[in-house]
């Protein structure tokens, strides 16, 4: 399976996709630290936290994938909702909780 396929099936079998770099315990930057404390303050328990600093492929791949230049990028119910800086936003405005809850 190339990586275009298997992001494809990573975000449409996990309600929560974080592509990251490092590992929820272990962040290696801080916006990736940033999206993980948001989703563990609004009750993500079932996270699939993908760090793509062990798989290049997947690092370059969901840059194309979603059309997005930057790491974190957070995936809801197979949608792509953003990055850092719009993971904070939603969390701030309260539209990331209504979402998660669907």
């Amino acid at each position: 399976m190339d990586a275009q396929e298997t992001i494809k099936q990573q975000v449409t079998a996990h309600p929560v996709v974080l592509y990251m770099k490092g590992t929820p315990e272990f962040p290696q930057c801080g916006f990736s630290a940033n999206a993980v404390k948001i989703l563990n303050m609004c009750g993500v328990n079932d996270l699939f936290a993908v760090d793509v600093l062990a798989n290049p492929e997947i690092r370059q791949g969901i840059k194309e994938y979603s059309n997005w230049p930057t790491i974190p990028q957070l995936y809801v119910n197979g949608e792509f909702i953003g990055g850092s800086d719009i993971v904070t936003e939603m969390y701030q405005s309260g539209e990331l909780l209504k979402l998660l809850q669907k």
